[in-house]
């Protein structure tokens, strides 16, 4: 770790922490960019490679999986190598994956490119954050955060429109070529400014415990995430098997953790009130956006009956102003502190999704930007802000715990929530498609999905509310180590 008389680079005078944001943030652009760039060329890859619908969506749902698989030893190897190692190696590990998948002359070189990508993208989100809480007083790290949250939804939601237009235009390749002279560009500029921040302790490595994470989250992620892609759902073998099994393995791994000196993931971060508030908020953000980005253009594509290009313009305002209000949400986050922010978040949220449940098939569609927008709206509101005053109350040591068991929880909570919705919308409209006298009928298919579509967001409303009550309870979090030299200095 880089030696320096104050305790936060960003406090040194002499320290430019702006080259360091800098070159972090263009890595973390383009690594989230790409989960959601192949989505709307799917459809394109099978028709390149002649594969099957279930075949090519491995190419989502393995990247979620080998996410789920490597963010759990970021704690741990945030602790074996230096900053500029690690940043630097990942994202090489990202180009190499990239390139791999621009050349790739049949699916299965295409597909271990994509896994590539995704060790790379995994281990880069919990680097990033431990960087930005290691550099930054508590004080300044909402407006910090809110930078990186506007990074992790723009990206995302840029994705879909960009991919339209590469793949109409270009060609499918060119998804993967165009990215990689902006990420040499991301490794250079590293190269250049990037310093070493985190202290290299090489704590010993249980392997048995990375077994076991690796057994479990992948076992759920998969397992969720397979319950999407059948009829049966969860009563599929391949649905509810490796969801037990990572279940089981889960908790041998979690009971291990607390008897270990130097666990893999120290879940002892669970005992921080606030860290475990905002985890819990977390799950219920990611799966509501998560299902929302599902669910609204299945709707808008079926009962609306718009076209596939537009659901993805309809979708667009609510994710870019979302992104660009993170930085304003996080600002305020620093001068309010998080209850201002979260209980008219909250509040709207509940109100959004309410209102959600109410969609018809005469539903017009500038009703449904505006429920996006205040969704995401209420998103930039909740999501960074309770992360940040979570992670601001652990110790420094725990820095990479409590960055590790949050990246670890965003692609199984999203697996959770799509499938999960996806299932209750699917049986719903099943049902009623069964009790019909006109089951055929387009106009009856679509009425029994609006009926769908309504379950599902009432049920995030329900959910919505959850998070409303608990937002009443939240409070401005203190780093311990603040906490005790205060004590120190009131006993002395």
């Amino acid at each position: 770790m880089t030696k320096n008389k104050y305790e936060y680079l960003a406090d040194d005078p002499n320290v430019k922490v702006m080259p360091i944001m800098i070159s972090l943030i263009i890595g973390a652009f383009f690594a989230i960019l790409n989960e959601t760039l192949l989505n709307i060329a799917l459809t394109t890859l099978m028709d390149a490679f002649q594969i099957s619908v279930s075949t090519v969506q491995w190419m989502a749902t393995g990247f979620m999986l080998v996410m789920g698989i490597v963010i759990p030893a970021s704690a741990i190897l945030l602790q074996w190598f230096t900053t500029r190692q690690l940043f630097l190696g990942t994202m090489a590990v990202f180009t190499l994956g990239t390139s791999i998948c621009a050349i790739s002359p049949t699916f299965p070189i295409l597909l271990t490119g994509r896994f590539i990508q995704a060790v790379g993208t995994g281990l880069l989100i919990p680097i990033i954050f431990n960087v930005f809480l290691l550099i930054f007083p508590p004080h300044r790290r909402g407006k910090v955060m809110g930078i990186v949250g506007l990074v992790f939804m723009f990206a995302p939601a840029l994705g879909p429109t960009l991919s339209g237009v590469v793949v109409e235009y270009l060609g499918w390749r060119y998804l993967f070529i165009t990215v990689i002279p902006f990420v040499l560009f991301s490794i250079a500029f590293a190269y250049k400014y990037l310093v070493n921040v985190t202290e290299v302790t090489k704590p010993k490595i249980d392997i048995f415990s990375l077994i076991l994470s690796t057994i479990g989250f992948g076992g759920i992620v998969y397992g969720f995430s397979s319950a999407g892609q059948t009829e049966e759902g969860f009563l599929h073998p391949n649905a509810y098997i490796p969801i037990l099994i990572g279940i089981i393995a889960l908790v041998i791994f979690s009971l291990r953790q607390f008897k270990l000196d130097e666990p893999i993931m120290n879940l002892r971060v669970f005992k921080f009130p606030m860290y475990t508030h905002a985890v819990i908020m977390f799950l219920i953000i990611i799966m509501t956006m998560f299902a929302s980005e599902i669910i609204l253009p299945l709707y808008m594509q079926g009962p609306l009956g718009l076209a596939p290009a537009i659901a993805g313009f309809v979708l667009l305002p609510g994710a870019i102003l979302s992104g660009l209000m993170s930085p304003v949400m996080g600002s305020l986050f620093d001068k309010f502190g998080p209850k201002v922010m979260m209980l008219p978040a909250t509040l709207v949220l509940s109100a959004t999704m309410f209102m959600m449940s109410r969609l018809t098939m005469e539903t017009p569609f500038w009703m449904v930007i505006i429920g996006y927008i205040l969704l995401m709206l209420s998103v930039s509101a909740i999501m960074m802000p309770a992360e940040t005053n979570g992670l601001n109350q652990l110790p420094k040591k725990m820095y990479p715990h409590g960055t590790a068991v949050m990246t670890t929880l965003q692609p199984v909570a999203g697996a959770i929530g799509v499938s999960v919705f996806v299932s209750i919308m699917n049986t719903r409209q099943k049902n009623i498609l069964n009790d019909s006298a006109t089951p055929t009928n387009p106009t009856t298919i679509n009425e029994a999905m609006v009926s769908g579509v309504e379950l599902v967001y009432f049920i995030s409303f329900v959910i919505a509310v959850i998070a409303l009550i608990m937002s009443f309870f939240v409070y401005r979090s203190t780093p311990i180590e603040t906490v005790e030299a205060s004590s120190n200095q009131q006993v002395n």
